[in-house]
């Protein structure tokens, strides 16, 4: 019969033979409820529209499942080969994606190789568990720093020391007492470049984001058109922000990540903002199949591009946002966002006031409404 100790590693074992890069165990018991932290951010409004983060079951992973007694935290690789930085700083025809949407979907390769692992688990005479990838409100970040997965950086994101800001996480929840490995302290010392760095200063303070300020929440998450005075910072970014993640010095430690799963796509890597103009809605959703990008679907990410495409002045794409914006038939939202762009791509305010004013009366409230938010931040 197996020792606790011997048990829990073999767990951690076959958690990565089943394809992680570190697994970690965690004492519920051990768990600080985030009752009060959650609802502060939430009075607050730093959760911005993300209805989901209201449910009082993240606060205590036994809230979710109330039989668990340890956490298996699971930690999966996906660093690129370059720094991010490199490519954000040299706009060219290819928007920014964040470097995690570039192949399949992390949700569905995680919990894959969570139910196989869980599987072996209760072969091995394991008890009963659940297995969790983002989808559940399970706090994920707090729960892997008391399984000493990393810690919590002052980005909100864990780091690690092995791994850097690059990976994923799964949790699978057991019902089975198994020994805990020691917590992560936190290392992030004197260190602000996450803090800095960020285009929107989406940071309240060290350890808090407001996401109604941050690029990667705005990009994938807003339904709505973007905030005109953010948007203008975000650059060539369509889906995401990594600058946060990719400024970290803890990264000179983490190797590229090996996984062919999260490797970029030669589809999403090199696609142009000529051809995502071109895309019908067919063909965004072939081209992002399996792809976290798909459930932004086409109206939002035809949002973003537009918006970058007004932020790098590309004038040669004039005639297809004029196309778009004159199309009734076409997504308000596209529509509107196209609008927009039409307007950061005219020089002269006499030209904008002239454009304006053909859609102030427009048939579409999207568009009425953009147009009066134009002439009332921009003229």
């Amino acid at each position: 019969m197996l020792s606790l100790i011997e048990k829990s590693e073999l767990y951690k074992r076959i958690a990565l033979e089943a394809g992680f890069d570190e697994c970690r165990i965690a004492n519920l018991s051990d768990f600080s409820d985030l009752s009060v932290t959650l609802q502060e951010c939430l009075n607050a409004g730093y959760f911005a529209e993300m209805a989901w983060l209201d449910n009082p079951n993240r606060a205590h992973p036994q809230k979710l499942r109330s039989e668990a007694k340890s956490a298996l935290v699971c930690a999966l690789n996906y660093a690129p080969a370059e720094n991010p930085l490199t490519e954000l700083a040299h706009p060219g025809d290819t928007p920014y994606i964040s470097v995690y949407a570039r192949n399949e979907d992390y949700h569905d390769v995680c919990k894959k190789r969570l139910k196989i692992a869980a599987a072996r688990i209760q072969a091995e005479g394991g008890a009963a568990m659940r297995v969790f990838v983002d989808t559940a409100p399970l706090a994920e970040k707090p729960l892997a720093q008391l399984a000493g997965a990393g810690w919590q950086g002052k980005h909100t994101n864990l780091v690690s020391r092995a791994l850097g800001s690059w990976f994923f996480l799964a949790v699978i929840l057991s019902d089975e007492e198994l020994a805990p490995d020691p917590p992560e302290s936190d290392h992030c010392g004197q260190c602000r470049r996450c803090l800095d760095i960020c285009p929107t200063d989406a940071f309240v303070k060290p350890y808090l984001l407001d996401a109604r300020k941050c690029i990667s929440y705005l990009t994938i998450e807003h339904p709505g058109m973007l905030p005109p005075d953010l948007a203008r910072k975000f650059g060539h970014r369509i889906y995401g922000c990594d600058d946060c993640l990719a400024v970290c010095p803890w990264n000179k430690f983490a190797k590229q990540g090996a996984d062919a799963a999260f490797s970029a796509r030669e589809i999403v890597k090199n696609l142009t903002y000529g051809e995502i103009l071109a895309m019908s809605d067919p063909d965004f959703r072939a081209a992002f199949s399996k792809s976290p990008i798909k459930r932004i679907k086409r109206k939002r990410f035809f949002r973003n591009v537009l918006n970058a495409i007004g932020n790098l002045k590309k004038t040669e794409f004039l005639p297809k946002i004029r196309a778009l914006l004159s199309d009734i038939a076409e997504e308000p939202l596209i529509r509107a966002s196209a609008l927009r762009a039409l307007f950061d791509l005219t020089g002269e305010e006499g030209e904008r006031s002239r454009l304006l004013a053909d859609y102030l009366f427009d048939p579409d409230p999207e568009i009425r409404n953009e147009a009066e938010r134009l002439r009332e931040h921009f003229l």
